[in-house]
């Protein structure tokens, strides 16, 4: 594979290495846990589940771009991923450049409650902000995925819409909609 442009981010417990093909049994392990799924799937992924999404985790545009998912690790321990996403091309100026893009994460079980969601998802905002440019990084969850919120909040995210979709197989708690947060750079970087 060729020189990656997404930089490995290092923080004061974590290492955020670009995602990459050699972290596939890592994402079959970590999607095997129904747990990990409960707000996504609801039900644990089969290995085949898992293996179709690695092509979509390994984008070149993103990674054109610095932007795309990171494995994380603590103590040589893999934790589990996060990720910024650039938005769609019409998002795009006419340079072609990201201005706004998604973060996400998911981490191992036994990583829950431990800060390093938070610590992870800080890192990228970093990134994101002072190294690539962004104007706005977003997040969504479901709403009654508190957790997930908490980790929003404490990385700097402001609730900015709740929103009730249909779906075709609704998760327990669909009802209470779909949650976005948000936050610019201007008010990340204090400015």
């Amino acid at each position: 594979m060729g020189r990656l442009s997404r930089p490995t981010l290092v923080t004061e417990r974590l290492r955020l290495e670009p995602l990459t093909t050699d972290h596939t049994e890592l994402l079959v392990e970590l999607d095997s846990d129904p747990a990990v799924q409960r707000f996504l799937r609801g039900r644990a992924l089969a290995r085949e589940e898992v293996l179709a999404q690695v092509p979509r985790r390994l984008r070149p545009e993103a990674d054109a771009h610095r932007l795309g998912y990171w494995a994380g690790w603590a103590d040589g321990a893999f934790l589990g991923w996060w990720c910024l996403i650039p938005d769609g091309p019409g998002d795009a100026p006419d340079d072609g450049r990201p201005v706004s893009a998604e973060l996400g994460y998911r981490l191992r079980r036994d990583a829950w409650g431990h800060g390093y969601a938070t610590e992870g998802a800080r890192a990228l905002l970093d990134h994101a902000f002072r190294t690539v440019g962004l104007d706005r990084v977003w997040a969504e969850t479901m709403a009654v995925n508190t957790g997930s919120r908490g980790v929003m909040t404490k990385a700097g995210l402001r609730h900015v819409l709740t929103e009730v979709r249909q779906w075709d197989d609704p998760l327990p708690g669909w009802e209470e909609g779909e949650v976005r947060y948000e936050v610019d750079r201007a008010s990340y970087l204090g400015g």
